[in-house]
C-alpha cells in the first residue's frame, strides 16, 4: 500500500512509498524503561530486616452488636427499630435502647426516611440524635443498580 507524493511527472521530489516500520525508536524507548526499572527495582525493596512477630488474634466469642435503624414515615412517625417514639423522647429512648453497650453515643446510628418525608420532620431527627451526643449517623437509600430491585 502507498501513494505517489509528487506529480506525474516524477523529477527532482518524487519520493517512494515506504512500506517498512522503522522500530529502532520503539527498541530504544524499551532499553531505556528496562535500565530504569532495573536500577529503581532494588531501591524499592525494603532492606532493613526485622523479625515480626506472630500475630496470633483469637476469634471472637461475642457478635457485633444489632444495628440501630430509625425509621421515618411519610405521616412524621419515627421508629427505633420496630418500636414507636416520639421526637422528644428520642434521645431517652436511644440510651435506654443502647445502655448496655460500652459507649453507647458511639454507636453507629443508621436512618431510614420515606422518600416523601417532609425535610423539616427529617432534621428534626437529625438534630436530636446530635443534642443527645449521638454524632455517627449514617443513612441508608435504596440501592437501585442490586440484581432484582425494583
Amino acid at each position: 500500500m502507498g501513494a505517489k507524493l509528487s506529480g506525474s511527472g516524477g523529477g527532482k521530489y518524487a519520493v517512494e512509498a515506504n512500506s517498512e516500520i522503522n522500530v529502532t525508536p520503539f527498541v530504544d524507548v524499551m532499553l531505556v524503561l528496562l535500565i530504569i526499572f532495573m536500577v529503581a527495582a532494588p531501591m524499592a525493596a525494603v532492606t532493613v530486616k526485622v523479625e515480626l512477630a506472630p500475630a496470633v488474634a483469637k476469634p471472637s466469642t461475642t457478635s457485633p452488636p444489632k444495628p440501630v435503624y430509625i425509621s421515618i414515615q411519610p405521616s412524621g412517625r419515627i421508629f427505633i427499630g420496630d418500636s414507636p417514639t416520639e421526637l422528644a423522647s428520642l434521645g431517652d429512648d436511644m440510651r435506654t435502647l443502647l445502655g448496655s453497650r460500652r459507649n453507647p453515643t458511639g454507636e453507629r446510628i443508621y436512618i431510614r426516611a420515606d422518600k416523601d418525608v417532609v425535610y423539616g420532620d427529617f432534621m428534626g431527627v437529625m438534630n436530636m440524635l446530635q443534642d443527645n451526643g449521638f454524632y455517627s449517623v449514617a443513612l441508608v437509600g435504596k440501592d437501585d443498580n442490586k440484581p432484582g430491585a425494583k
